[in-house]
């Protein structure tokens, strides 16, 4: 065989060309347009530039490295935990197994392995799971997949270590967190249950202005109870003390009214006009994409009672996750066990005779709604998926008509935001309603509400002068992406009007 000459191979071919290019026009600083065209959106490719585990400088960065392995740290206490427990060899051996695929995950998220397909564990969901990991995820890592799907990813990966055993399907490695931040919640959970136990009433002396006025101020106080109650996400605050939670679960007047200059996109008096207009309609149907189980569902169903008792709905609808997910999120099993514990349960021992006797009278009201089927608990397999809130009505139509029928959806906390505004770097000027894309444009859209405490880098619906406040902040108070010291409350109006057509 003849060597290579002088860069010419045997054949006479140069082994590599080179051109001068001195001659061209230079190269020109081209920006590429944003949003990208819907035909070019995919969960790869999101309408502004994805944040990855690898872009150092974003919230992406810190979860994928640090946060997710501590989080699958604990799961794998937990779990050990339990097999501690454990007398039956069957049982023993069954969840060792799991434990032992929980580590297989954790080497595969610290040594940043590519993303491979979901096994056949039994659910409904690993094809579509699949579907989406070969179409747009081929070669991708933990660091260089998009957050969002790379985050998701890991904790139906968690799942998984779980669905494959035969006793232990079921088992809830957060369950212990979550119900111990209930517990260490007291002086919130009371401050709202002495003032809710009694059905709500307003005073026959007052005119209708004054009663509609009272309401309203109500109404701007509990959405905001609503609204800060997210401040509790376990994924964030996993090593709170006491003291901390007490400091950011206070829902005191005073509080409250210091804390609304912080919401930095406030489309609350949109919102009142909203549900006054739905009532004057003889009221419906409201629903709420939960988010945190413990404190913040509390508050959900606090809110939830007022807008019941005031006429503002006649039903809610409550959407929870099928198995744990980002380790706060609400599941059955949680919805259950808050309102037996207000009812029956003893997690308050310092508590007074008549705070327990408040909680109790919540509890068994709420627990009315649910026979009564004023209140009802729901759960879809897409909220547990790797796709954002724009693939809902193409990938779970079923779900995007049964939402259409609703008078408005609020959607809780920060994960919701990330899924409705695709998690990307969108200026925060840019319109609540363009952020979520077909969720607002798509026929049948239905009206939406945002309530989110601000914990990662996506920020939109800021108004015309978003993007100097953002400047401004990121100047000035570097983590307040992060921070859970501001927060939205953006509405979309959707186009509740026009009839929902699939092929």
């Amino acid at each position: 065989m003849s060597t290579p000459n002088n860069g010419v191979l045997s054949s006479g071919a140069p082994s590599k060309v080179t051109l001068s290019l001195g001659h061209l026009p230079s190269k020109k600083d081209i920006k590429a347009p944003w949003p990208r065209t819907p035909t070019r959106v995919d969960p790869n490719n999101p309408p502004w530039p994805a944040y990855r585990g690898y872009h150092e400088y974003s919230f992406a960065h810190a979860t994928m490295q640090s946060r997710l392995p501590t989080i699958l740290g604990k799961a794998i206490e937990d779990a050990t935990r339990t097999l501690n427990d454990q007398s039956s060899e069957e049982y023993v051996v069954d969840l060792l197994a799991c434990i032992e695929r929980m580590g297989e995950l954790m080497t595969d998220l610290s040594g940043n392995a590519k993303l491979r397909p979901l096994i056949d564990d039994g659910e409904a969901d690993v094809a579509l799971w699949n579907k989406e990991i070969a179409k747009y995820f081929q070669g991708k890592d933990f660091m260089n997949a998009p957050w969002l799907f790379a985050e998701a990813y890991k904790y139906r990966r968690l799942h998984e270590c779980f669905c494959t055993s035969k006793f232990w399907r079921d088992y809830d490695v957060f369950y212990r967190q979550k119900c111990d931040t209930f517990s260490r919640s007291s002086d919130a959970v009371f401050e709202l249950s002495m003032r809710f136990a009694e059905p709500f009433k307003l005073s026959d002396n007052l005119s209708p202005e004054e009663k509609l006025e009272a309401e309203r101020l109500m109404f701007l106080e509990l959405t905001q109870v609503c609204l800060w109650g997210n401040s509790t996400d376990l994924s964030l605050l996993i090593n709170m003390t006491e003291e901390q939670i007490k400091a950011l679960q206070s829902t005191g007047g005073d509080h409250l009214a210091a804390t609304e200059k912080n919401i930095l996109g406030n489309h609350l008096p949109a919102l009142w006009k909203t549900v006054k207009e739905l009532r004057d309609k003889t009221g419906g149907r409201i629903d709420f994409v939960l988010d945190n189980a413990g404190f913040e569902l509390y508050c959900d169903c606090v809110y939830a009672d007022f807008l019941l008792q005031s006429g503002l709905a006649t039903q809610i609808h409550f959407h929870g996750k099928r198995y744990p997910w980002f380790v706060s999120d609400v599941t059955r099993k949680d919805w259950e066990w808050l309102l037996n514990s207000m009812v029956y349960g003893q997690l308050f021992p310092k508590a007074t005779d008549q705070e327990l006797e408040s909680l109790r009278r919540l509890g068994r009201r709420w627990k009315q709604y649910v026979k009564e089927k004023k209140w009802v608990y729901e759960q879809h397999p897409f909220w547990c998926t790797g796709y954002t809130y724009w693939n809902l009505h193409a990938e779970a139509p079923d779900l995007f008509l049964h939402l259409s029928r609703s008078d408005l959806v609020f959607f809780k906390g920060d994960l919701n935001h990330r899924k409705l505004t695709y998690d990307c770097a969108a200026p925060a000027s840019t319109p609540f309603d363009v952020a979520i894309g077909p969720m607002a444009s798509s026929a049948g859209a239905p009206k939406i509400v945002s309530l989110r405490t601000i914990k990662s880098d996506v920020v939109v619906g800021l108004g015309a002068e978003g993007d100097e406040t953002a400047e401004k902040l990121d100047e000035t108070e570097p983590g307040w992406k992060i921070s859970g010291k501001y927060a939205v409350v953006l509405l979309s109006e959707g186009r509740p009007g026009e009839k929902v057509r699939f092929a």
